[in-house]
């Protein structure tokens, strides 16, 4: 009985690849040409490896304790910023959760033809909110139903796109197709430039003239995130102190293969103009299989990439909140909050965070334009988390001195120096991509900059407000004796 219990090394490695990876990101890559290879390394070597390295050692030293990133930032600091970081992690995820739904209703709107769907706000509302519901039920199910649906979902409906859409790239050029990389507008000054002959070459470096020009990196550097979520998961490895740092790299290279290759098979394929965040990789599908005359395979593919979106929010549905209720059984939240059901659900988390989720949602249906409400949540997201990207890494090396002996079965070599240097690497370029983040991308028309930045801002306050006044509140109860 207990051996259903356990999940694999290469099961948590998929659910954690599926966790960070989503297609619908390699349209915006793909939008910045061979500059995708600046913001890449950026993410990969600069936020994704560094993360991969602090997770690996925070989780197998704390693989017995679950909890995540509440448990690891709680033990370096305290119950109160341990709170911030976990409900950062969960906010982030519920806000993002309609985006990556969003992309799945327009999968669905290719796959059954009508591809105009995808900018009908009230079917994009209406099937996030329909979508959203049926993962939780799938959810409250428990890890084993999660983590079967979601390792097969994102083989088949993650992995195998993509591995389609970069054969494609191969074949399109093979047979003597146009490289689109090569007839790239000149006025796009951020990844072309233009000689004294008026040649146009693409840019291997991004112009910058301002912020605004690399504004990009946050939601690049965001298309990486997620490497640590399933680290609540560690304890249910039948040996976690040695199984979870595997899987935490083995997801972090399933990850740098297929988004660096996936987008720039998409770039090659997809002209400039016609590339959209939303649907730019179905375009590039429909563009191939109607040149070869096969175009239902474009159907196909769509039915495949919605079902790979889903598997990815049940992945994370399953994750941080997970993390909530370590930090409700410990008091930090209300006691309703630490319902579970009869599989050890936190039934009572998810209600909640699928109330908001809908609401959310609804921002589909009562918006004019559903690109701009897609845009709009995607980078409300991206601030959050690198807050608590900044706490874990700020987590690893003060755990280094305040408890020097703690069993780490994987240490990031080096000594403290060495945790230093890579926490330190992770943690200042994401300090950077803070700061990047409250600047209106320069490749896209946001309307007014000033409103962009303020509500930036504004979100930002907010979300980061929420858990600090939880905390206040229900320190205050502990300490006022019951009557």
């Amino acid at each position: 009985m207990a051996k259903s219990k356990n999940i694999s090394t290469t099961q948590l490695a998929l659910m954690t690849a599926a966790a960070v990876i989503s297609l619908r990101g390699l349209p915006m890559m793909a939008q910045e040409e061979l500059t995708m290879f600046f913001y890449i390394f950026f993410a990969t070597f600069l936020f994704l490896i560094p993360a991969a390295l602090v997770g690996a050692e925070l989780g197998s030293a704390y693989s017995d304790r679950g909890g995540g990133v509440y448990t690891w930032v709680k033990e370096a600091f305290n119950s109160r910023l341990g709170f911030t970081a976990i409900f950062l992690q969960w906010i982030q995820n519920v806000v993002w959760y309609p985006t990556v739904l969003g992309f799945a209703a327009a999968s669905i709107a290719y796959m059954i033809g009508m591809p105009d769907l995808a900018q009908n706000g009230l079917y994009v509302g209406l099937f996030s909110i329909a979508m959203y519901w049926c993962a939780t039920l799938v959810t409250l199910r428990g890890t084993d139903a999660i983590s079967s649906i979601t390792s097969k979902g994102f083989l088949i409906g993650t992995v195998l796109p993509g591995i389609v859409v970069i054969v494609m790239a191969i074949v399109w050029l093979a047979t003597g197709n146009p490289d689109a990389m090569r007839h790239i507008p000149a006025e796009v000054s951020q990844v072309v430039n233009v000689d004294a002959m008026q040649h146009v070459h693409p840019r291997l470096f991004p112009h910058i003239s301002g912020m605004n020009d690399i504004a990009f990196l946050a939601g690049i550097l965001l298309l990486f995130a997620g490497v640590e979520v399933h680290a609540v998961h560690a304890p249910e490895l039948r040996n976690p102190q040695s199984q979870f740092p595997k899987a935490m790299f083995l997801a972090a290279l399933i990850s740098f293969a297929l988004f660096t290759l996936g987008a720039l098979a998409v770039a090659i394929i997809l002209p400039y103009d016609r590339i959209n965040l939303q649907s730019g990789l179905f375009t590039t599908y429909q563009i191939v299989f109607d040149h070869y005359h096969v175009g239902w395979l474009s159907n196909v593919m769509g039915l495949l990439v919605a079902f790979g979106a889903l598997a990815g929010v049940m992945s994370w549905i399953s994750g941080p909140s997970r993390g909530l209720l370590w930090t409700a059984k410990e008091g930090v939240l209300p006691g309703f909050m630490q319902k579970t059901n009869k599989n050890g659900v936190q039934i009572n988390i998810l209600l909640i965070q699928g109330c908001i989720v809908s609401v959310l949602s609804s921002l589909y249906i009562f918006m004019n334009d559903v690109s701009v409400a897609f845009f709009l949540l995607s980078a409300l997201t991206v601030g959050l988390y690198l807050i608590m990207y900044m706490m874990m890494y700020a987590a690893g090396i003060r755990l280094r001195y305040s408890q020097p002996d703690l069993k780490r079965t994987y240490r990031i070599p080096g000594g403290n120096a060495g945790m230093w240097f890579v926490a330190g690497i992770g943690f200042l370029a994401v300090l950077f991509a803070f700061v990047v983040t409250f600047f209106p991308p320069s490749q896209l028309p946001v309307g007014s900059p000033a409103m962009y930045t303020w509500l930036v801002i504004i979100g930002t306050v907010v979300f980061l407000a929420i858990p600090i006044i939880i905390s206040g509140v229900m320190s205050r109860r502990k300490r006022t004796p019951q009557a």
